[in-house]
């Protein structure tokens, strides 16, 4: 790979670092939006919980949670490990 190549291979690799950082933060919103809503919902009482309002709070949290879970699943290693087999040709 000649130079040109590998600085347009280093300024996504700037990208990817950024997209990661942007990942993390957004997860943290989402993680803490979350924890906002189970209290909510600790706090409401039984029947309340039991009811429509509770049962949508809960599909929420659940919505929620799987994002979390999808956020998890991205590994930006994998990613720049491939950009360095790939500088090296």
């Amino acid at each position: 790979m000649n130079n040109e190549r590998r600085k347009r291979i280093e300024a996504a690799r700037e990208k990817i670092a950024e997209a990661e950082v942007a990942l993390e933060a957004a997860r943290e919103i989402v993680q803490e939006v979350k924890d906002d809503e189970e209290a909510a919902l600790d706090n409401m009482p039984e029947s309340f919980q039991d009811g429509e309002r509770g049962q949508a709070m809960q599909e929420a949290i659940d919505a929620l949670d799987d994002a979390l879970s999808e956020m998890d699943l991205y590994d930006f290693t994998t990613i720049t490990d491939q950009f360095d087999t790939a500088s090296t040709g």
